[in-house]
Protein backbone atom coordinates (compact mmCIF):
# COMPACT_ATOMS: atom_id res chain seq x y z
CA UNK A 1 0.00 0.00 0.00
CA UNK A 2 1.16 3.47 -0.96
CA UNK A 3 -0.03 6.94 0.47
CA UNK A 4 0.24 9.84 -1.54
CA UNK A 5 -0.13 12.83 0.47
CA UNK A 6 -1.03 14.99 -2.49
CA UNK A 7 -3.86 13.45 -3.09
CA UNK A 8 -4.84 11.47 0.34
CA UNK A 9 -8.29 12.73 1.55
CA UNK A 10 -8.36 13.29 5.39
CA UNK A 11 -5.83 13.33 8.16
CA UNK A 12 -2.00 11.64 7.97
CA UNK A 13 -2.84 11.31 11.73
CA UNK A 14 -3.10 7.95 12.52
CA UNK A 15 -0.46 6.82 10.13
CA UNK A 16 2.15 9.51 11.58
CA UNK A 17 1.85 8.35 15.49
CA UNK A 18 1.55 4.94 14.24
CA UNK A 19 4.65 4.99 12.31
CA UNK A 20 6.53 6.85 14.65
CA UNK A 21 6.39 5.08 18.00
CA UNK A 22 6.70 4.71 20.91
CA UNK A 23 6.66 8.67 21.81
CA UNK A 24 7.40 9.86 25.01
CA UNK A 25 4.89 11.66 26.67
CA UNK A 26 5.13 15.28 28.11
CA UNK A 27 2.34 15.60 30.96
CA UNK A 28 2.43 19.14 31.15
CA UNK A 29 1.22 20.67 34.36
CA UNK A 30 0.09 24.62 34.24
CA UNK A 31 -1.68 27.23 36.10
CA UNK A 32 -4.31 29.72 34.52
CA UNK A 33 -3.90 33.23 35.37
CA UNK A 34 -6.91 32.57 37.99
CA UNK A 35 -5.32 29.93 39.46
CA UNK A 36 -6.42 26.69 38.14
CA UNK A 37 -4.13 23.79 37.65
CA UNK A 38 -4.24 22.17 34.50
CA UNK A 39 -2.28 18.87 33.82
CA UNK A 40 -2.64 16.85 30.31
CA UNK A 41 -0.55 14.63 28.14
CA UNK A 42 1.04 15.24 24.83
CA UNK A 43 2.82 12.67 22.96
CA UNK A 44 4.76 14.67 20.49
CA UNK A 45 7.57 15.45 22.89
CA UNK A 46 11.64 15.34 22.56
CA UNK A 47 14.63 17.23 23.40
CA UNK A 48 15.36 20.04 21.16
CA UNK A 49 18.45 21.10 22.74
CA UNK A 50 21.01 20.70 25.27
CA UNK A 51 22.60 24.30 25.33
CA UNK A 52 20.23 25.79 26.40
CA UNK A 53 18.44 23.30 27.63
CA UNK A 54 14.98 23.12 25.41
CA UNK A 55 12.59 20.82 25.36
CA UNK A 56 9.12 21.00 23.48
CA UNK A 57 5.41 19.28 22.48
CA UNK A 58 3.24 19.96 19.87
CA UNK A 59 -0.47 20.18 20.65
CA UNK A 60 -2.70 19.62 17.92
CA UNK A 61 -4.88 22.57 18.12
CA UNK A 62 -8.71 22.29 19.10
CA UNK A 63 -11.06 23.47 16.53
CA UNK A 64 -11.58 26.54 17.97
CA UNK A 65 -7.71 27.56 18.70
CA UNK A 66 -5.61 27.06 21.49
CA UNK A 67 -5.97 23.98 24.19
CA UNK A 68 -5.67 24.66 27.66
CA UNK A 69 -1.94 23.72 28.02
CA UNK A 70 -0.98 26.16 25.68
CA UNK A 71 -2.83 29.04 26.34
CA UNK A 72 -2.14 28.44 29.91
CA UNK A 73 1.84 28.75 28.45
CA UNK A 74 1.20 31.67 26.13
CA UNK A 75 -0.23 33.55 29.16
CA UNK A 76 2.12 32.48 32.14
CA UNK A 77 5.26 31.38 30.71
CA UNK A 78 5.98 28.48 32.87
CA UNK A 79 5.28 24.72 32.55
CA UNK A 80 6.43 21.45 34.05
CA UNK A 81 6.83 18.52 31.62
CA UNK A 82 6.17 15.07 34.12
CA UNK A 83 7.81 11.63 33.79
CA UNK A 84 4.93 9.18 33.14
CA UNK A 85 5.72 6.08 34.93
CA UNK A 86 3.91 2.83 34.83
CA UNK A 87 2.55 3.38 38.28
CA UNK A 88 1.25 6.73 36.60
CA UNK A 89 -0.56 5.61 33.61
CA UNK A 90 -3.64 5.54 34.80
CA UNK A 91 -4.09 8.53 36.10
CA UNK A 92 -2.42 9.85 33.23
CA UNK A 93 -4.82 8.68 31.08
CA UNK A 94 -7.69 9.96 33.14
CA UNK A 95 -6.04 14.00 32.64
CA UNK A 96 -6.51 12.94 29.18
CA UNK A 97 -10.54 13.99 29.45
CA UNK A 98 -11.62 16.85 28.46
CA UNK A 99 -12.86 19.32 30.83
CA UNK A 100 -13.54 22.58 30.97
CA UNK A 101 -11.10 25.03 31.68
CA UNK A 102 -12.14 25.89 34.92
CA UNK A 103 -11.77 22.41 36.55
CA UNK A 104 -8.50 21.34 37.45
CA UNK A 105 -7.22 17.68 35.95
CA UNK A 106 -5.22 17.30 39.19
CA UNK A 107 -8.29 17.08 41.20
CA UNK A 108 -10.25 14.95 38.52
CA UNK A 109 -7.52 12.10 38.51
CA UNK A 110 -6.92 12.31 42.35
CA UNK A 111 -3.35 13.28 42.17
CA UNK A 112 -1.06 15.22 44.75
CA UNK A 113 0.26 17.96 43.77
CA UNK A 114 3.78 19.10 44.76
CA UNK A 115 5.63 22.66 44.63
CA UNK A 116 7.97 23.83 42.01
CA UNK A 117 11.12 25.19 43.07
CA UNK A 118 11.68 28.22 40.14
CA UNK A 119 8.35 27.84 38.57
CA UNK A 120 4.38 28.76 39.78
CA UNK A 121 2.55 25.52 38.18
CA UNK A 122 3.11 22.69 40.71
CA UNK A 123 4.54 18.75 39.72
CA UNK A 124 3.10 16.00 39.69
CA UNK A 125 4.03 14.52 43.18
CA UNK A 126 4.58 10.83 42.71
CA UNK A 127 6.62 11.84 39.34
CA UNK A 128 9.60 10.56 39.53
CA UNK A 129 10.91 12.92 37.26
CA UNK A 130 9.59 16.74 36.70
CA UNK A 131 11.01 19.09 34.27
CA UNK A 132 10.40 23.14 35.63
CA UNK A 133 10.22 25.25 32.38
CA UNK A 134 10.11 28.59 31.05
CA UNK A 135 8.62 29.55 27.84
CA UNK A 136 11.63 29.93 25.22
CA UNK A 137 9.22 30.29 22.26
CA UNK A 138 5.92 29.36 20.64
CA UNK A 139 5.55 28.01 16.68
CA UNK A 140 2.51 27.71 14.54
CA UNK A 141 3.17 24.43 12.20
CA UNK A 142 0.19 23.44 10.27
CA UNK A 143 -2.29 22.49 13.25
CA UNK A 144 -0.32 22.56 15.74
CA UNK A 145 1.38 24.66 18.40
CA UNK A 146 4.57 23.57 18.88
CA UNK A 147 6.10 24.63 22.33
CA UNK A 148 9.38 25.31 23.56
CA UNK A 149 10.70 25.20 26.91
CA UNK A 150 13.73 26.07 28.57
CA UNK A 151 14.24 23.57 31.76
CA UNK A 152 15.29 25.47 34.58
CA UNK A 153 15.19 23.02 37.12
CA UNK A 154 15.27 19.15 37.47
CA UNK A 155 13.33 17.19 40.27
CA UNK A 156 14.95 13.22 40.71
CA UNK A 157 13.91 10.95 42.44
CA UNK A 158 16.55 9.07 44.24
CA UNK A 159 14.64 5.84 43.24
CA UNK A 160 16.15 6.50 39.42
CA UNK A 161 19.27 7.59 40.21
CA UNK A 162 22.54 5.80 40.48
CA UNK A 163 25.40 7.75 41.78
CA UNK A 164 23.96 11.25 41.55
CA UNK A 165 23.33 10.56 37.80
CA UNK A 166 19.71 9.57 36.23
CA UNK A 167 19.74 5.91 35.64
CA UNK A 168 17.52 4.96 32.74
CA UNK A 169 17.56 1.21 33.81
CA UNK A 170 15.40 2.27 36.99
CA UNK A 171 12.97 4.36 34.92
CA UNK A 172 9.67 2.63 33.87
CA UNK A 173 8.82 5.64 31.01
CA UNK A 174 5.45 4.90 29.52
CA UNK A 175 5.61 5.38 25.81
CA UNK A 176 2.29 6.37 23.60
CA UNK A 177 1.78 3.94 20.39
CA UNK A 178 -1.17 4.95 18.62
CA UNK A 179 -5.22 4.44 19.42
CA UNK A 180 -5.39 3.18 22.84
CA UNK A 181 -2.06 1.42 23.36
CA UNK A 182 1.24 2.30 24.77
CA UNK A 183 4.24 0.60 26.02
CA UNK A 184 6.44 0.34 28.67
CA UNK A 185 10.60 0.45 29.00
CA UNK A 186 10.90 -2.64 30.50
CA UNK A 187 12.55 -4.87 27.68
CA UNK A 188 15.61 -2.49 27.39
CA UNK A 189 19.21 -4.22 25.62
CA UNK A 190 22.39 -2.04 24.79
CA UNK A 191 24.90 -1.80 21.55
CA UNK A 192 27.89 0.08 21.72
CA UNK A 193 28.20 3.20 18.63
CA UNK A 194 30.57 2.37 16.18
CA UNK A 195 33.14 4.65 16.33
Amino acid sequence: MGVDVATHEGSLYRILSSAVVPRPIAWVSTTTGEGVDNLAPYSFFTVASVDPPIVLFAPVDAPDGLKDTPRNVRETGEFVVNLVTMELAEAMNETSATLPADESEFDHAGLERAPSVVVSPPRVADAQVALECTLHDLLDVGGSTLVLGEVRYVHLDGSVTTDGKLDVRDVDAVGRLAGSFYATTRDRFAMERPP
